[in-house]
């Protein structure tokens, strides 16, 4: 006789044993998996940037001696786990609200409530009979119904004969199954054990990331008509990050920095085209990031940055194909996200509270000098950035942003030189001209389908000089616009690679009532930034992305011939 006929008449010669089976299901292997986890390191918050896999999921890269799929055993038993922690004793057949007196098998529900106390529901209040099991978990659930009787035959109450020669019946034909989901928990209590002893910490995780970069300007001429000097740079960023839970839902993350690859600016004059990933060349190794992430309540969060903070350590950029911080995504600074963000940096604190699911508040101050008792410097008395921003997500697909940044002697080191005014007039006349300024910006992210995304922004900058150096600067205000818009192609040839194509234009002087010595300040032309990209996953931990970055008319000055800028990044993350 085939076993599944024999299983079949099994159930006809006792439905209450099989409802009882189907019922408790794999209540049991879930409560077994979950004893387990509860050894497992603390899991560090999901929302985090380059988080590795939880330590869980990590048990089934260890060596399995059992001769069986390590990555199949894991993933039923995780399956059944996930599919009944909540599990809720019922005590009366009319809990479960998907059961009625009309159903075939409502009499043996019935029963096994009252006699057995054998039937799990669901928190919902539901029963699930319909719902198909495989034969792990029907052993599963055969094995804690014999754990049951075992403790009605041992007490006062009586177990039924025929019920005992059914049991006998099915403990020989499931023998197997049993004996090998035994084996296959015993086989994950011992990788738990080996995670344990040869894990990095029980609360730090230890990620790393390494970028090597091969950039340089292809063509190009300045405003005097002499091509821009064609200097082919290689370099790196390196960074190691360790992150601390203390609770499971807390994280103190500490990131050890090296730069090793210059900005493209002395070249081409202009911040225009700067890669994000670009910075200092003396390769020393500092502390980038410093922050503790915790939770206040189910729908809050806080977020402490003692050092270099940004915006998006508190609040979405709305650009997620885009900006992976350097390491993934868009190349340059202006295309990974927008340029009024950066207007955020260094010390502070960033607040982040949901309204459901559909609304997002984010609120942040940080100090670019927090740290420095000096004069005009400080948490309050030198420069900052003050951001409260809105984001609306009607659906997992489509996500809105309203920002709106308050700084103060702070540039955002794209655009035009105009643009960024505090530093041009430090290069200008040798003084930075204190300034304050006011920005307000609309993101938008709309995934149309799993392999299609459409992104862009807009913001509107007003910048007040708030000295005039001695007479030698007017007081006034500046007019400074941007806007972008993307094309992003998740997946577009391999699993977890991305192509985008993104055209904007980067911070400009549209009007200006500020002049020095009698000229007006005002961006005259318009220089579009159109970008390029190809990130090929080549493995999980590699990633190749050629780009080309194209400056129309190079800040924003028809005077100065079109700038290409080819690159080439390789990342590496462990």
């Amino acid at each position: 006789m085939k076993q599944s006929s024999l299983l079949w008449n099994y159930g006809i010669a006792s439905p209450t044993i099989v409802a009882a089976i189907v019922g408790v299901g794999v209540s049991a292997i879930a409560t077994e998996v979950d004893s387990l986890q509860t050894t497992a390191p603390l899991a560090i918050p999901a929302n985090l940037d380059n988080e590795t896999s939880d330590p869980i999921s990590q048990i089934a890269q260890i060596p399995d001696s059992s001769g069986d799929s390590s990555d199949e055993i894991w993933e039923q038993i995780n399956y059944y786990s996930n599919e009944t922690n909540a599990l809720d004793q019922v005590t009366n057949v009319s809990q479960l609200r998907d059961v009625s007196p009309g159903d075939w098998a409502y009499e043996a529900l019935r029963s096994l409530v009252e006699r057995y106390g054998c039937i799990a529901g669901y928190p919902d209040g539901t029963y699930r009979g319909n719902r198909a099991m495989t034969r792990y978990e029907f052993a599963a659930g055969l094995n804690a119904c014999l754990q049951q009787i075992e403790r009605l035959i041992a007490g006062t109450d009586g177990v039924g004969e025929g019920d005992l020669e059914t049991l006998q019946r099915l403990i020989q034909e499931f023998e197997a199954e049993l004996a090998t989901l035994g084996a296959r928990v015993d086989n994950l209590e011992g990788r738990v054990a080996f995670l344990e002893d040869n894990q990095f910490s029980t609360t730090t995780k230890l990620s790393g990331e390494v970028i090597f970069g091969l950039t340089g300007v292809a063509a190009g001429e300045d405003a005097n008509g002499d091509d821009i000097d064609n200097v082919t740079i290689f370099g790196h960023r390196t960074r190691l990050e360790l992150n601390t839970s203390f609770t499971g839902e807390d994280v103190l993350r500490t990131r050890l920095q090296a730069e090793g690859l210059g900005s493209l600016t002395q070249q081409t004059i202009t911040p225009e085209g700067d890669l994000f990933f670009a910075g200092a060349t003396d390769s020393d190794v500092v502390v980038d990031a410093l922050l503790y992430d915790f939770p206040v309540g189910e729908n809050t969060r806080v977020v402490l940055d003692a050092n270099a903070g940004a915006s998006d350590d508190f609040a979405s950029t709305v650009n997620p194909f885009l900006d992976g911080d350097g390491g993934s995504g868009a190349l340059s600074r202006f295309g990974t996200r927008h340029s009024i963000y950066y207007y955020l940096d260094g010390a502070g604190i960033g607040i982040n509270h949901a309204f459901g699911d559909t609304l997002e508040l984010s609120a942040g101050y940080l100090a670019s000098e927090a740290a420095d008792p000096g004069d005009d410097t400080g948490i309050f008395n030198g420069p900052y950035g003050a951001l409260a921003q809105i984001l609306f997500k009607p659906s997992d697909k489509l996500n809105i942003g309203l920002t709106y940044i308050h700084a103060y002697n702070r540039d955002t080191d794209t655009g035009s030189q105009l643009s960024n005014f505090r530093s041009f007039t430090e290069d200008l006349i040798g003084n930075a001209v204190p300034t304050s300024s006011n920005s307000y910006g609309v993101e938008v992210s709309w995934r149309l389908s799993d392999r299609f995304a459409l992104g862009g922004w807009v913001g509107y900058t007003q910048t007040t000089t708030l000295s005039t150096l001695g007479g030698q600067i007017d007081r006034g205000d500046l007019d400074i616009w941007n806007w972008a818009v993307s094309l992003a192609f998740p997946d577009l040839g391999k699993e977890g690679s991305v192509a985008g194509i993104l055209v904007g234009m980067e911070p400009k002087v549209t009007d200006s009532s500020v002049n020095i010595g009698g000229i007006d300040i005002e961006d005259e032309d318009t220089s579009l930034h159109i970008e390029a990209f190809y990130q090929y996953q080549l493995t999980d931990n590699i990633a190749i992305t050629p780009g080309i970055i194209w400056l129309t008319a190079p800040d924003h000055d028809n005077d100065n011939e079109d700038i290409v800028i080819g690159a080439i990044r390789t990342t590496f993350s462990f």
